[in-house]
């Protein structure tokens, strides 16, 4: 399993200049591998790529007058620069012909040095760590010695280093490190957990799950959107080209650096604390890019539920939690997590509904979860019977029953069965307390 580090550089200002030198020949060889493709495709539907397009755009560049300046810095970057745009190229065939899976992808564009991220990739042979992995210093072709802030030590020496400076002016360094992939433990967290747990995501509340906790949606954008505004004014009444426009820039972006480390930050604590403490997580699929395009999409971006869930599926496979995504179109909010009476579909400031056929009060995020919960055992029940119809031949419905039963036998469902209608699971007991403040 390949996995990135993420850490702070603070390079000095001749190593920011060499920085910005070498992101402007990476940017400049992409460009050049680029127009090359597409000239040969216009002129005679012919594809190079590989180490002819490197001869061409490096080796044979270097001793024109208009790139020698190529030669200022190391090779390997803008080796891997057009590695990058073979790769672009590679998944833009294999998803117009339907072999990549997810949204469709466009050709390669050129890039621009006002692009928001500027990054150059070293690989082993052109960058050195300090003994131990983690010293005081990463050493890069041609740049030097850079002062970097480790906050956590590397698990196995890094293939590859990644240099990417941002818009609000950081750099950072990214190393991809192989791991073994044998479900590691939670660091602090030995103890083998049996707990399962289902989650309901809204904007009211950013998580509620089925025990009855409710995570507070801290609302980064809004909590800083006076600000954002005050410096976006700031910037557009700044006259374009000038020196305190590029500074008026900065501080806009850093405040929105500051959005999006507070989002990451909180992403990461509350997937992680949901997959250290559940065995199996159940989770509602969730049509993003749909829900963006609503009245609530400043709200919907705000919260990032796809990198969420993202983030969730990942550190459970990483950790061997079991990881279970129910269907969108489940109506987990319309059913009676008792006696499964389904209600039809509510308003969105309907928050609580009695039951009209058991009697019972929910909270209709609670009872989502719930929903979601037994939808996810049911899944999983019958996901490890199809298992074992492969591996051992198994076609009695008895098993069907069994594995749900062992699989329902958590503190959510009393030991029956895992269909809505027909189990009876635990309720959450009523909130004594409102939600933690952001």
């Amino acid at each position: 399993m390949k996995l990135r580090y993420n850490y702070r550089l603070y390079p000095d200002t001749p190593q920011q200049a060499a920085l910005a030198r070498l992101f402007g020949c990476v940017r400049a060889v992409w460009n050049d591998g680029l127009a090359r493709r597409k000239a040969a495709w216009k002129a005679d539907r012919a594809r190079i790529g590989g180490t002819e397009l490197q001869k061409l755009c490096i080796t044979a560049a270097k001793r024109t007058a208009e790139r020698e300046w190529l030669g200022q810095v190391s090779a390997v970057p803008l080796q891997q620069s057009l590695r990058d745009l073979d790769v672009a190229y590679g998944n833009f065939f294999a998803s117009v012909s339907g072999k990549r899976k997810g949204p469709k992808v466009g050709l390669p564009v050129f890039k621009s040095r006002r692009d928001r991220r500027q990054s150059a990739r070293f690989t082993s042979t052109a960058f050195r760590l300090r003994p131990g992995g983690a010293g005081d210093a990463l050493y890069l072709a041609k740049i030097g010695e850079i002062e970097v802030r480790w906050s956590r030590e590397l698990p196995a020496p890094p293939s590859s280093v990644t240099v990417v400076k941002d818009a609000a002016g950081r750099y950072f360094a990214s190393f991809v490190v192989d791991v073994p992939d044998d479900g590691q433990t939670f660091p602090r967290c030995d103890a083998q957990v049996d707990a399962v747990t289902g989650i309901d995501l809204g904007l009211a509340h950013y998580a509620v799950t089925s025990d009855g906790e409710k995570i507070a949606n801290p609302k980064w954008l809004r909590r800083r959107e006076r600000k954002l505004k005050k410096h976006q004014r700031a910037l557009a009444r700044k006259k374009k080209g000038s020196a305190s426009r590029a500074k008026a820039r900065i501080r806009l972006a850093r405040q929105h650096a500051k959005v999006g480390d507070a989002r990451r930050d909180f992403l990461h604590q509350v997937s992680t604390m949901i997959v250290r403490e559940n065995q199996a997580v159940a989770v509602e699929g969730l049509a993003v890019r749909g829900l963006a395009r609503g009245r609530l999409a400043k709200s919907v971006h705000d919260a990032s539920w796809g990198t969420f869930l993202r983030l969730l599926e990942g550190k459970a496979a990483r950790y061997g939690r079991a990881f279970i995504s129910i269907d969108r179109w489940y109506p987990s909010s319309q059913l009676c997590p008792c006696c499964g009476h389904r209600i039809g579909k509510l308003a969105l400031d309907v928050r609580a509904w009695d039951c009209p056929s058991c009697g019972e009060h929910h909270d209709r995020d609670i009872a989502a979860a719930l929903n979601i919960l037994a939808e996810g055992i049911r899944l999983k029940a019958q996901k490890t019977l199809n298992g074992l119809n492969d591996s051992n031949g198994l076609n009695d419905v008895g098993s069907v029953k069994d594995v749900a039963a062992g699989l329902a036998d958590t503190r959510n469902d009393c030991e029956g069965q895992v269909r809505p209608g027909k189990a009876i699971p635990n309720l959450a007991p009523p909130e004594t307390s409102t939600a933690h403040a952001a």
